[in-house]
């Protein structure tokens, strides 16, 4: 589930070092630093078909400033995503919302911040995490392609706690030109690393008209793995339907 989140930060502004905070024309200034998250997590959903892929949607978080307030004025609301890149900045004065795009699974400890017009800066943290849900189809084949996943987050981050893999096999129905039905196909499963060492396998038979599916759980998140499935006996053509999710919490599945 998508969770919002909210930050408030308070920075009081002093001119003088007498007690009460009173600047010299007896007035304080004051910097208040409320941010509100859109979410604090989200899921990248990549989808292929006949081994391409067809569509993509990326997490997009907005955070919002608006309830940041300053005496002296604001100047720039931004969004540091730690990670070397340049922050993702607004003009205070036309804007209030900093928007957020994340293309890849990871946990990100980003920074958002205020500066004021006396270049005051307050900065608050959030984390997001940001997993990865891939779904594959293939329709008619005795030759299925290799679905290939990396659980290594591209930030360099924290690695996700699991893979949780599903995958389904139909042998569709088929009659000859005499009313016969088709035949049993015979096939296995295997879940390889890059080293090619096969750590998951499992052996199945679908019959004709029939499906089977294969849900199983990965926890080698520090390899980039394939998900192969091998046609060993048969002359029917298949369908492959499967999902391969990377997730950061056990409250994800």
């Amino acid at each position: 589930m998508w969770r919002t989140g909210s930050v408030l930060v308070l920075f009081w502004l002093c001119t003088s070092s007498l007690a009460g905070c009173l600047s010299q024309d007896g007035n304080e200034a004051k910097f208040e630093l409320i941010v509100d998250a859109s979410a604090m997590n989200g899921t990248i959903i990549e989808s292929y078909s006949e081994g391409e892929q067809v569509s993509w949607s990326n997490v997009t978080i907005d955070f919002d400033f608006s309830k940041t307030f300053a005496t002296d004025g604001l100047v720039t609301f931004g969004v540091d995503l730690m990670d070397g890149s340049m922050p993702v900045t607004s003009d205070a004065s036309t804007g209030s919302t900093v928007s957020i795009e994340f293309f890849e699974h990871g946990i990100y400890d980003i920074t958002a911040y205020a500066i004021d017009a006396s270049s005051q800066q307050l900065n608050t943290s959030f984390t997001i995490q940001i997993e990865l849900r891939m779904d594959w189809t293939e329709s008619n084949t005795n030759e299925p392609q290799t679905l290939m996943f990396n659980p290594n987050p591209a930030n360099g981050g924290v690695h996700p706690l699991l893979v949780v893999i599903n995958s389904t096999i139909e042998n569709p129905t088929l009659f000859d030109e005499f009313g016969v039905g088709g035949q049993s196909v015979e096939f296995s499963w295997n879940i390889a690393d890059e080293y090619n060492d096969v750590c998951q396998s499992k052996r199945s038979q679908v019959n004709d008209g029939e499906s089977v599916t294969w849900d199983t759980i990965h926890f080698n998140t520090y390899l980039a793995h394939e998900l192969r499935i091998n046609y060993e006996d048969g002359q029917d053509y298949i369908s492959v339907q499967q999902s391969v999710s990377i997730l950061y919490s056990a409250d994800s599945f």
